[in-house]
């Protein structure tokens, strides 16, 4: 098994490509460890000391790492618990996975719907390309609340991202969208 590594534009995580399915369809987040108590995969990669966070992404892992760690040593070890996890045979997580957006109903549920469409065909994939996720959190009075998964979570553009990025294609397509907020 040859897994890739790529870096990614929050410097505090780096994404693992294992060359087969992680999730398939969605995505799962594990901010900490007492979070992986459903995933083999996450629980094994925490394991290793310094890491503070582990993604899953349709074929991609994205670890986060201490502020004091060290990418250089922290790699192989987090290599090995990959390896060790899928010849292992078990799955990355027990049960459905989670990830994806929340439901909203009400009255907003029209434009709550073009905000995920235009969330899952222009920003998602864009963001699962640099080893994170956005989804949908909530929509009231104007304001979209969006959560940041992944390298997404805590990097230093993802304002950028949001505010210059996501916030004007929203605005662009959906009038009524006036701000994008991210919550944590």
């Amino acid at each position: 098994m040859f897994i890739q590594t790529e870096t990614t534009p929050n410097p505090a995580t780096l994404k693992f490509l294992p060359g087969e399915t992680v999730l398939g369809n969605g995505t799962a987040d594990f901010p900490a460890p007492e979070a992986a108590a459903t995933s083999p995969l996450a629980r094994r990669i925490f394991a290793v000391p310094g890491v503070t966070g582990v993604f899953l992404g349709s074929d991609f892992v994205t670890v986060t790492k201490a502020e004091g760690a060290i990418w250089d040593h922290l790699k192989p070890s987090v290599l090995g618990a990959i390896m060790e996890h899928y010849q292992s045979g078990a799955p990355a997580v027990e049960g459905a996975s989670a990830g994806g957006h929340n439901d909203q109903d009400g009255p907003d549920s029209g434009i709550v719907s073009q905000i995920k469409e235009l969330l899952d065909t222009r920003v998602r994939p864009a963001v699962a390309q640099d080893g994170g996720d956005i989804t949908f959190h909530g929509f009231d009075r104007g304001v979209v609340y969006l959560h940041m998964q992944g390298a997404c979570a805590g990097c230093p553009s993802s304002t950028l991202t949001l505010k210059m990025g996501i916030e004007n294609l929203l605005r662009h397509y959906i009038p009524e969208v006036t701000e994008v907020r991210p919550v944590g």
